[in-house]
Protein backbone atom coordinates (compact mmCIF):
# COMPACT_ATOMS: atom_id res chain seq x y z
CA UNK A 1 0.00 0.00 0.00
CA UNK A 2 1.43 3.39 -1.24
CA UNK A 3 1.77 6.40 1.83
CA UNK A 4 -0.17 9.54 1.02
CA UNK A 5 2.04 12.00 -0.83
CA UNK A 6 3.72 14.39 1.91
CA UNK A 7 1.99 17.78 1.89
CA UNK A 8 2.59 21.04 3.31
CA UNK A 9 1.92 21.94 7.14
CA UNK A 10 0.61 25.78 5.76
CA UNK A 11 0.79 27.80 2.91
CA UNK A 12 3.05 29.73 4.20
CA UNK A 13 5.60 27.06 4.91
CA UNK A 14 5.31 26.44 1.33
CA UNK A 15 6.30 29.98 0.31
CA UNK A 16 8.63 30.39 2.65
CA UNK A 17 10.32 27.09 1.42
CA UNK A 18 10.48 28.61 -2.42
CA UNK A 19 11.67 31.77 -1.23
CA UNK A 20 14.37 29.88 0.66
CA UNK A 21 15.11 28.29 -2.57
CA UNK A 22 14.99 30.97 -4.60
CA UNK A 23 17.21 33.76 -2.72
CA UNK A 24 20.93 32.12 -2.37
CA UNK A 25 24.28 33.30 -2.37
CA UNK A 26 23.97 34.94 -6.25
CA UNK A 27 21.31 37.32 -4.51
CA UNK A 28 23.91 39.33 -2.59
CA UNK A 29 27.14 38.55 -4.55
CA UNK A 30 25.70 38.66 -8.31
CA UNK A 31 22.46 40.86 -8.15
CA UNK A 32 24.38 43.99 -6.71
CA UNK A 33 27.20 43.69 -9.19
CA UNK A 34 25.24 43.19 -12.12
CA UNK A 35 22.47 45.64 -11.42
CA UNK A 36 26.26 48.84 -11.05
CA UNK A 37 27.43 47.24 -14.18
CA UNK A 38 23.79 47.41 -15.90
CA UNK A 39 22.83 51.19 -15.43
CA UNK A 40 23.20 51.40 -11.63
CA UNK A 41 19.08 52.39 -10.36
CA UNK A 42 18.30 52.30 -14.09
CA UNK A 43 18.85 47.84 -14.04
CA UNK A 44 15.30 47.90 -11.81
CA UNK A 45 13.53 48.84 -15.41
CA UNK A 46 14.75 45.91 -17.17
CA UNK A 47 14.74 43.43 -14.31
CA UNK A 48 11.18 44.64 -13.47
CA UNK A 49 10.22 43.81 -17.04
CA UNK A 50 12.07 40.32 -16.91
CA UNK A 51 10.54 39.30 -13.59
CA UNK A 52 7.22 39.70 -15.00
CA UNK A 53 7.43 38.37 -18.06
CA UNK A 54 10.09 35.72 -17.64
CA UNK A 55 10.08 34.66 -13.98
CA UNK A 56 6.85 34.88 -13.05
CA UNK A 57 5.29 32.90 -16.29
CA UNK A 58 8.00 30.58 -15.33
CA UNK A 59 7.54 30.42 -12.26
CA UNK A 60 3.65 29.86 -12.56
CA UNK A 61 4.69 27.24 -15.28
CA UNK A 62 6.39 25.10 -12.72
CA UNK A 63 4.20 25.89 -9.93
CA UNK A 64 1.16 24.17 -11.92
CA UNK A 65 2.95 21.56 -13.45
CA UNK A 66 3.39 19.81 -10.13
CA UNK A 67 0.63 20.81 -8.00
CA UNK A 68 -1.67 19.69 -11.47
CA UNK A 69 0.15 16.26 -11.83
CA UNK A 70 0.94 15.86 -8.47
CA UNK A 71 4.74 14.45 -9.41
CA UNK A 72 8.37 15.33 -9.00
CA UNK A 73 10.17 16.54 -12.38
CA UNK A 74 10.80 13.54 -14.11
CA UNK A 75 7.14 11.88 -13.61
CA UNK A 76 5.61 15.38 -14.17
CA UNK A 77 6.63 16.01 -17.61
CA UNK A 78 5.84 12.31 -18.62
CA UNK A 79 2.27 12.77 -17.75
CA UNK A 80 2.41 16.58 -19.00
CA UNK A 81 3.57 15.16 -22.03
CA UNK A 82 4.84 11.47 -22.63
CA UNK A 83 8.30 11.15 -23.94
CA UNK A 84 9.76 14.20 -22.20
CA UNK A 85 10.21 12.55 -18.83
CA UNK A 86 13.84 12.66 -19.65
CA UNK A 87 13.80 16.22 -19.35
CA UNK A 88 12.79 16.15 -15.78
CA UNK A 89 15.63 13.75 -14.98
CA UNK A 90 17.84 16.68 -16.15
CA UNK A 91 16.58 19.33 -14.46
CA UNK A 92 17.28 16.65 -11.47
CA UNK A 93 21.00 15.22 -12.58
CA UNK A 94 21.41 19.70 -12.94
CA UNK A 95 20.37 20.22 -9.62
CA UNK A 96 22.81 17.32 -7.99
CA UNK A 97 25.83 18.90 -10.04
CA UNK A 98 25.45 22.21 -8.62
CA UNK A 99 24.49 20.90 -4.65
CA UNK A 100 27.64 19.27 -5.05
CA UNK A 101 30.11 22.16 -5.71
CA UNK A 102 27.63 24.70 -3.79
CA UNK A 103 27.88 22.50 -0.70
CA UNK A 104 31.43 23.48 -0.75
CA UNK A 105 31.04 27.15 -0.73
CA UNK A 106 29.21 26.58 2.08
CA UNK A 107 32.24 24.87 3.32
CA UNK A 108 34.18 28.25 2.83
CA UNK A 109 32.13 29.77 5.14
CA UNK A 110 31.65 27.83 7.52
CA UNK A 111 35.65 28.00 7.76
CA UNK A 112 35.14 31.95 7.60
CA UNK A 113 32.69 32.02 10.33
CA UNK A 114 35.67 30.26 12.30
CA UNK A 115 38.07 32.48 11.03
CA UNK A 116 36.12 35.93 11.75
CA UNK A 117 36.58 35.78 15.53
CA UNK A 118 40.26 36.49 15.08
CA UNK A 119 39.85 37.89 11.46
CA UNK A 120 42.62 35.80 10.43
CA UNK A 121 42.78 36.66 7.16
CA UNK A 122 45.09 39.82 8.47
CA UNK A 123 45.57 42.55 6.30
CA UNK A 124 46.08 40.41 2.82
CA UNK A 125 42.61 38.97 2.52
CA UNK A 126 43.23 38.21 -1.12
CA UNK A 127 46.43 36.35 -0.08
CA UNK A 128 44.87 34.59 2.81
CA UNK A 129 41.69 33.33 0.40
CA UNK A 130 43.66 32.21 -2.59
CA UNK A 131 46.98 31.44 -1.28
CA UNK A 132 46.55 29.97 2.08
CA UNK A 133 43.60 28.72 2.48
CA UNK A 134 42.59 27.67 -0.67
CA UNK A 135 46.13 26.97 -1.21
CA UNK A 136 44.89 27.16 -5.35
CA UNK A 137 47.57 25.39 -7.60
CA UNK A 138 48.63 26.61 -11.25
CA UNK A 139 46.60 24.86 -12.84
CA UNK A 140 43.14 22.55 -13.25
CA UNK A 141 45.59 19.53 -14.51
CA UNK A 142 47.67 20.18 -10.54
CA UNK A 143 45.52 18.52 -8.01
CA UNK A 144 47.50 18.81 -4.97
CA UNK A 145 46.24 17.50 -1.70
CA UNK A 146 42.83 17.51 0.20
CA UNK A 147 41.94 20.84 1.68
CA UNK A 148 41.19 19.03 5.55
CA UNK A 149 39.38 22.33 6.60
CA UNK A 150 37.36 22.33 3.56
CA UNK A 151 36.89 18.65 3.89
CA UNK A 152 35.27 19.27 7.43
CA UNK A 153 32.97 22.26 6.41
CA UNK A 154 31.89 19.92 3.57
CA UNK A 155 30.85 17.30 5.98
CA UNK A 156 29.14 19.57 8.03
CA UNK A 157 27.09 21.08 5.45
CA UNK A 158 26.07 17.66 4.55
CA UNK A 159 25.50 16.80 7.99
CA UNK A 160 22.92 19.75 8.35
CA UNK A 161 21.01 18.76 5.00
CA UNK A 162 20.26 15.30 5.76
CA UNK A 163 18.69 16.71 9.58
CA UNK A 164 16.57 18.82 7.71
CA UNK A 165 15.58 16.27 5.13
CA UNK A 166 15.54 12.94 6.94
CA UNK A 167 11.70 13.47 8.63
CA UNK A 168 10.53 15.40 5.02
CA UNK A 169 8.60 18.39 4.92
CA UNK A 170 8.18 17.81 8.59
CA UNK A 171 11.46 19.23 9.47
CA UNK A 172 11.65 21.30 6.23
CA UNK A 173 8.71 22.97 7.56
CA UNK A 174 10.46 24.07 10.97
CA UNK A 175 13.40 25.08 9.46
CA UNK A 176 12.37 27.38 6.85
CA UNK A 177 10.38 29.54 9.53
CA UNK A 178 13.94 30.14 10.67
CA UNK A 179 16.30 30.47 8.06
CA UNK A 180 14.39 32.64 5.37
CA UNK A 181 13.42 35.55 8.29
CA UNK A 182 16.62 34.92 9.64
CA UNK A 183 18.74 35.93 6.90
CA UNK A 184 16.90 39.06 6.03
CA UNK A 185 17.42 40.17 9.72
CA UNK A 186 21.15 39.92 9.10
CA UNK A 187 20.99 41.72 5.94
CA UNK A 188 19.38 44.63 7.76
CA UNK A 189 21.55 44.43 10.43
CA UNK A 190 24.66 45.23 7.63
CA UNK A 191 22.72 47.69 5.91
CA UNK A 192 22.42 49.87 9.04
CA UNK A 193 26.13 49.39 10.21
CA UNK A 194 27.70 49.93 6.41
CA UNK A 195 25.36 53.29 5.70
CA UNK A 196 26.89 54.57 8.91
CA UNK A 197 30.67 53.99 7.57
CA UNK A 198 33.18 56.51 6.14
CA UNK A 199 32.69 56.51 1.80
CA UNK A 200 29.09 54.96 2.09
CA UNK A 201 27.05 57.43 0.99
CA UNK A 202 29.94 57.32 -2.31
CA UNK A 203 29.08 53.63 -3.12
CA UNK A 204 25.61 53.60 -2.58
CA UNK A 205 25.76 56.75 -5.02
CA UNK A 206 27.35 54.21 -7.25
CA UNK A 207 25.21 51.00 -7.13
CA UNK A 208 21.55 53.35 -7.11
CA UNK A 209 22.24 56.60 -9.56
CA UNK A 210 20.46 55.84 -12.93
CA UNK A 211 22.35 55.81 -16.30
CA UNK A 212 18.96 55.72 -18.56
CA UNK A 213 21.08 55.91 -20.99
CA UNK A 214 21.80 52.03 -21.13
CA UNK A 215 18.21 51.36 -21.54
CA UNK A 216 19.39 51.56 -25.40
CA UNK A 217 21.73 48.93 -25.03
CA UNK A 218 20.16 45.10 -25.73
CA UNK A 219 23.05 43.44 -23.21
CA UNK A 220 21.17 45.53 -20.36
CA UNK A 221 18.31 43.77 -21.09
CA UNK A 222 19.44 40.10 -21.76
CA UNK A 223 21.78 40.92 -18.50
CA UNK A 224 18.26 41.23 -16.62
CA UNK A 225 16.67 38.32 -18.04
CA UNK A 226 19.96 36.08 -17.24
CA UNK A 227 19.84 37.68 -13.77
CA UNK A 228 15.73 36.88 -13.24
CA UNK A 229 16.44 33.38 -14.86
CA UNK A 230 18.68 32.45 -12.43
CA UNK A 231 17.93 33.73 -9.52
CA UNK A 232 14.22 32.95 -9.38
CA UNK A 233 15.05 28.47 -9.01
CA UNK A 234 13.14 28.04 -12.11
CA UNK A 235 14.73 24.90 -14.50
CA UNK A 236 16.35 23.08 -11.44
CA UNK A 237 13.05 20.60 -11.10
CA UNK A 238 12.88 21.80 -7.25
CA UNK A 239 10.02 24.17 -7.97
CA UNK A 240 7.91 21.51 -9.76
CA UNK A 241 8.63 19.18 -6.18
CA UNK A 242 7.37 21.40 -3.81
CA UNK A 243 4.48 22.82 -5.72
CA UNK A 244 3.40 18.69 -6.17
CA UNK A 245 3.06 18.98 -2.14
CA UNK A 246 0.43 21.22 -2.53
CA UNK A 247 -3.17 20.05 -2.98
CA UNK A 248 -4.09 20.34 -6.44
CA UNK A 249 -7.03 23.26 -5.78
CA UNK A 250 -4.74 25.83 -3.89
CA UNK A 251 -3.26 28.98 -5.07
CA UNK A 252 -0.22 28.94 -7.83
CA UNK A 253 -0.57 32.57 -9.37
CA UNK A 254 -0.59 34.55 -6.24
CA UNK A 255 2.25 32.32 -5.12
CA UNK A 256 4.13 32.65 -7.76
CA UNK A 257 4.28 36.56 -7.39
CA UNK A 258 4.88 36.49 -4.15
CA UNK A 259 7.98 34.43 -4.53
CA UNK A 260 9.73 36.17 -7.45
CA UNK A 261 9.07 39.38 -5.03
CA UNK A 262 10.64 38.73 -2.27
CA UNK A 263 13.50 37.42 -4.28
CA UNK A 264 13.69 40.51 -6.12
CA UNK A 265 13.54 42.76 -3.16
CA UNK A 266 15.98 40.93 -1.02
CA UNK A 267 18.16 40.71 -4.03
CA UNK A 268 17.81 44.91 -3.95
CA UNK A 269 18.57 44.91 -0.43
CA UNK A 270 21.53 42.90 -0.21
CA UNK A 271 22.97 46.15 -2.84
CA UNK A 272 22.87 48.35 0.22
CA UNK A 273 24.83 46.17 2.33
CA UNK A 274 27.49 45.28 -0.25
CA UNK A 275 27.97 48.51 -1.79
CA UNK A 276 27.98 50.54 1.24
CA UNK A 277 30.51 48.16 2.26
CA UNK A 278 32.54 48.55 -0.88
CA UNK A 279 32.43 52.14 -0.52
CA UNK A 280 33.87 51.82 2.94
CA UNK A 281 36.89 50.19 1.49
CA UNK A 282 36.91 52.05 -1.18
CA UNK A 283 37.77 55.51 1.45
CA UNK A 284 40.12 53.25 3.20
CA UNK A 285 42.10 52.40 0.10
CA UNK A 286 41.94 55.83 -1.52
CA UNK A 287 40.36 54.35 -4.71
CA UNK A 288 37.67 55.19 -6.77
CA UNK A 289 34.34 52.78 -5.96
CA UNK A 290 34.79 50.86 -9.55
CA UNK A 291 38.48 49.81 -8.04
CA UNK A 292 37.11 48.21 -5.36
CA UNK A 293 33.95 46.55 -6.64
CA UNK A 294 34.13 43.27 -7.04
CA UNK A 295 31.58 40.39 -7.66
CA UNK A 296 31.27 36.41 -6.60
CA UNK A 297 33.97 34.73 -4.65
CA UNK A 298 36.01 37.72 -4.81
CA UNK A 299 33.08 39.65 -2.84
CA UNK A 300 32.22 37.32 -0.40
CA UNK A 301 35.81 35.91 0.80
CA UNK A 302 38.28 38.58 -0.42
CA UNK A 303 36.37 42.57 -0.38
CA UNK A 304 34.05 42.05 2.73
CA UNK A 305 36.27 40.21 5.12
CA UNK A 306 38.54 42.92 4.01
CA UNK A 307 35.72 46.30 5.15
CA UNK A 308 35.12 43.91 8.40
CA UNK A 309 39.02 44.10 9.67
CA UNK A 310 38.94 47.60 8.98
CA UNK A 311 35.75 48.26 10.47
CA UNK A 312 36.16 50.47 14.21
CA UNK A 313 33.50 48.68 15.69
CA UNK A 314 33.26 45.03 16.77
CA UNK A 315 34.39 43.65 13.68
CA UNK A 316 34.06 39.89 15.11
CA UNK A 317 30.73 40.65 15.14
CA UNK A 318 29.94 41.69 12.03
CA UNK A 319 32.10 38.98 10.29
CA UNK A 320 30.20 36.40 11.97
CA UNK A 321 26.67 38.02 11.06
CA UNK A 322 27.60 38.09 7.82
CA UNK A 323 28.78 35.02 7.00
CA UNK A 324 25.98 33.27 8.96
CA UNK A 325 23.64 35.34 6.74
CA UNK A 326 25.78 33.62 3.70
CA UNK A 327 25.30 29.78 5.59
CA UNK A 328 21.59 30.57 5.92
CA UNK A 329 21.08 32.02 3.05
CA UNK A 330 22.69 28.85 1.12
CA UNK A 331 21.06 25.96 3.56
CA UNK A 332 17.43 25.96 1.98
CA UNK A 333 18.92 26.42 -1.57
CA UNK A 334 21.22 23.54 -0.72
CA UNK A 335 18.49 21.45 0.85
CA UNK A 336 15.82 22.02 -1.92
CA UNK A 337 18.43 21.05 -4.63
CA UNK A 338 18.70 17.68 -2.41
CA UNK A 339 15.08 17.30 -2.10
CA UNK A 340 14.43 17.40 -6.03
CA UNK A 341 16.49 14.00 -6.39
CA UNK A 342 14.97 12.44 -3.23
CA UNK A 343 11.39 13.36 -4.60
CA UNK A 344 11.78 12.29 -8.04
CA UNK A 345 13.76 8.99 -6.81
CA UNK A 346 10.76 8.53 -4.58
CA UNK A 347 7.88 9.25 -6.92
CA UNK A 348 9.65 6.37 -9.84
CA UNK A 349 10.61 3.66 -7.55
CA UNK A 350 8.43 4.03 -4.48
CA UNK A 351 11.81 4.04 -2.07
CA UNK A 352 11.52 5.37 1.58
CA UNK A 353 12.40 8.73 1.87
CA UNK A 354 13.65 8.50 4.46
CA UNK A 355 16.18 5.99 4.15
CA UNK A 356 17.26 7.56 0.41
CA UNK A 357 17.89 10.47 2.18
CA UNK A 358 20.73 9.15 3.61
CA UNK A 359 22.20 7.46 0.81
CA UNK A 360 21.81 10.55 -1.51
CA UNK A 361 23.42 12.96 1.22
CA UNK A 362 26.66 10.66 1.20
CA UNK A 363 26.06 10.53 -2.46
CA UNK A 364 26.41 14.39 -2.67
CA UNK A 365 29.23 14.30 0.09
CA UNK A 366 31.29 12.01 -2.25
CA UNK A 367 30.69 14.42 -5.41
CA UNK A 368 31.94 17.25 -3.52
CA UNK A 369 35.55 15.91 -3.17
CA UNK A 370 36.96 16.69 -6.61
CA UNK A 371 36.59 20.36 -5.35
CA UNK A 372 38.34 20.17 -1.81
CA UNK A 373 41.49 19.64 -3.81
CA UNK A 374 43.83 22.47 -4.06
CA UNK A 375 43.01 22.71 -7.69
CA UNK A 376 39.29 22.86 -6.53
CA UNK A 377 38.10 26.27 -7.92
CA UNK A 378 38.75 26.05 -11.02
CA UNK A 379 36.72 23.14 -11.74
CA UNK A 380 33.80 24.53 -9.38
CA UNK A 381 33.95 27.83 -11.17
CA UNK A 382 34.10 25.86 -14.90
CA UNK A 383 31.38 23.32 -13.64
CA UNK A 384 29.25 26.32 -12.22
CA UNK A 385 29.15 27.73 -15.65
CA UNK A 386 28.01 24.83 -18.04
CA UNK A 387 25.39 24.21 -15.30
CA UNK A 388 24.00 27.81 -15.05
CA UNK A 389 24.93 28.65 -19.33
CA UNK A 390 23.75 25.54 -20.18
CA UNK A 391 21.81 22.95 -18.01
CA UNK A 392 19.27 25.20 -16.59
CA UNK A 393 18.78 27.64 -19.46
CA UNK A 394 17.88 24.58 -21.78
CA UNK A 395 15.54 22.78 -19.45
CA UNK A 396 13.42 26.56 -19.23
CA UNK A 397 13.44 26.52 -22.79
CA UNK A 398 12.14 23.07 -23.14
CA UNK A 399 9.56 23.46 -20.69
CA UNK A 400 8.78 26.48 -22.92
CA UNK A 401 8.43 24.76 -25.99
CA UNK A 402 5.88 21.67 -24.28
CA UNK A 403 3.97 24.12 -22.53
CA UNK A 404 3.48 26.64 -25.07
CA UNK A 405 3.18 24.21 -28.39
CA UNK A 406 2.99 20.59 -27.13
CA UNK A 407 0.13 20.92 -24.83
CA UNK A 408 -3.23 22.72 -25.52
CA UNK A 409 -1.83 25.93 -23.48
CA UNK A 410 -4.73 27.65 -22.57
CA UNK A 411 -5.84 24.34 -21.21
CA UNK A 412 -3.29 24.79 -18.95
CA UNK A 413 -4.25 28.89 -18.41
CA UNK A 414 -7.83 27.47 -17.22
CA UNK A 415 -6.31 25.66 -14.48
CA UNK A 416 -4.02 28.05 -13.26
CA UNK A 417 -7.01 30.71 -13.33
CA UNK A 418 -9.81 28.26 -11.72
CA UNK A 419 -7.62 26.89 -8.48
CA UNK A 420 -5.65 31.17 -8.35
CA UNK A 421 -6.55 33.55 -6.14
CA UNK A 422 -6.78 35.87 -9.29
CA UNK A 423 -6.38 35.21 -13.02
CA UNK A 424 -3.87 35.27 -15.29
CA UNK A 425 -4.91 36.69 -19.00
CA UNK A 426 -3.14 36.10 -22.78
CA UNK A 427 -0.13 38.02 -21.49
CA UNK A 428 0.90 34.30 -19.98
CA UNK A 429 0.06 32.70 -23.25
CA UNK A 430 2.14 35.22 -25.32
CA UNK A 431 5.39 34.89 -22.90
CA UNK A 432 5.35 31.33 -22.65
CA UNK A 433 5.33 30.31 -26.14
CA UNK A 434 6.75 33.40 -27.77
CA UNK A 435 8.74 35.88 -25.85
CA UNK A 436 10.94 33.59 -23.20
CA UNK A 437 11.49 31.38 -25.45
CA UNK A 438 13.23 33.41 -28.16
CA UNK A 439 15.18 35.10 -25.27
CA UNK A 440 16.40 32.18 -23.45
CA UNK A 441 17.68 31.15 -27.56
CA UNK A 442 19.32 34.52 -27.48
CA UNK A 443 21.14 34.12 -24.51
CA UNK A 444 22.18 30.12 -25.13
CA UNK A 445 23.45 31.14 -28.79
CA UNK A 446 25.45 34.72 -27.13
CA UNK A 447 26.97 32.73 -24.92
CA UNK A 448 28.18 29.97 -27.27
CA UNK A 449 29.58 32.47 -29.46
CA UNK A 450 31.44 33.84 -26.43
CA UNK A 451 32.45 30.83 -25.54
CA UNK A 452 34.54 30.04 -28.56
CA UNK A 453 36.65 32.94 -28.66
CA UNK A 454 38.40 33.94 -26.04
CA UNK A 455 37.84 30.49 -24.07
CA UNK A 456 35.77 30.85 -21.19
CA UNK A 457 38.20 31.83 -18.20
CA UNK A 458 41.01 31.13 -20.30
CA UNK A 459 41.77 27.93 -19.02
CA UNK A 460 42.69 24.53 -20.84
CA UNK A 461 40.32 23.67 -23.89
CA UNK A 462 40.98 20.16 -22.21
CA UNK A 463 39.54 21.16 -19.04
CA UNK A 464 36.80 23.13 -20.72
CA UNK A 465 35.64 19.24 -22.49
CA UNK A 466 35.73 17.20 -19.15
CA UNK A 467 34.44 19.78 -16.98
CA UNK A 468 31.96 21.87 -19.24
CA UNK A 469 30.71 19.59 -21.59
CA UNK A 470 31.62 16.24 -20.70
CA UNK A 471 30.03 17.01 -17.50
CA UNK A 472 26.49 18.13 -19.49
CA UNK A 473 27.04 15.19 -21.91
CA UNK A 474 27.04 12.77 -18.53
CA UNK A 475 23.67 14.72 -16.83
CA UNK A 476 21.70 14.06 -20.49
CA UNK A 477 23.25 10.53 -20.49
CA UNK A 478 21.90 9.52 -17.83
CA UNK A 479 18.74 11.29 -17.79
CA UNK A 480 17.97 9.32 -21.03
CA UNK A 481 19.02 5.94 -19.46
CA UNK A 482 16.91 6.88 -16.43
CA UNK A 483 13.89 7.56 -18.58
CA UNK A 484 13.85 4.58 -20.91
CA UNK A 485 14.75 2.19 -18.02
CA UNK A 486 11.89 3.97 -15.29
CA UNK A 487 8.95 1.48 -14.21
CA UNK A 488 6.40 4.28 -16.06
CA UNK A 489 3.24 2.79 -17.03
CA UNK A 490 1.22 4.05 -19.74
CA UNK A 491 -0.08 7.60 -18.45
CA UNK A 492 -2.72 9.55 -19.70
CA UNK A 493 -2.44 12.83 -21.49
CA UNK A 494 -3.94 16.00 -19.45
CA UNK A 495 -8.24 15.92 -20.11
CA UNK A 496 -9.18 18.30 -23.28
CA UNK A 497 -12.21 17.26 -23.61
CA UNK A 498 -14.47 20.14 -24.93
CA UNK A 499 -16.07 21.89 -21.69
CA UNK A 500 -13.47 20.80 -19.51
CA UNK A 501 -10.48 22.21 -17.74
CA UNK A 502 -7.21 20.92 -16.71
CA UNK A 503 -8.52 20.84 -13.21
CA UNK A 504 -11.19 17.46 -14.53
CA UNK A 505 -14.20 19.97 -13.33
CA UNK A 506 -16.09 21.52 -16.26
CA UNK A 507 -14.79 25.15 -17.28
CA UNK A 508 -15.64 27.82 -15.72
CA UNK A 509 -13.87 30.26 -18.58
CA UNK A 510 -16.40 29.50 -20.83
Amino acid sequence: MSQPRDRWASRLKFILAAVGLAVGLGNVWRFPYVAYENGGGAFMIPYLVALFTAGIPLLMLEFGIGQRLQKAAPQAMEKLRPGTGWIGWWAVGISLVIVAYYAVIMAWAWNYLHFSLTQAWGNNANSFFYDQYLSVSESPGEFGSINLPILGGLALTWISIYLILRKGLISVGKVVIWTVPLPVILLLILVIRGVTLDGAMEGLSYYLTPDLSRLLDPEVWLAAYGQVFFSVGIGWGIMIAYASYRPGKTDITNNAFITALLDGGISFLAGFAVFSTVGYLAHLNQVPVPDAVQSGFGLAFVAYPTAISQMPFLPAVFGIVFFLMLLTLGIDSAFGMVEAVIAAVHDEWKISKKTFTLFACIGGFLLGLPFVFDNGIYWLDIVDHWACAYGLAVVGLLECIIAGWMIRTQEFRMYLNAVSDFRVGNWWTFCIRFLTPVILLIMFARTLIQEITPLYGDYPSWSLWIGGWGVTTVVVLISVILHLKSKMKELPPLPVADGEGLSGEPDRNK
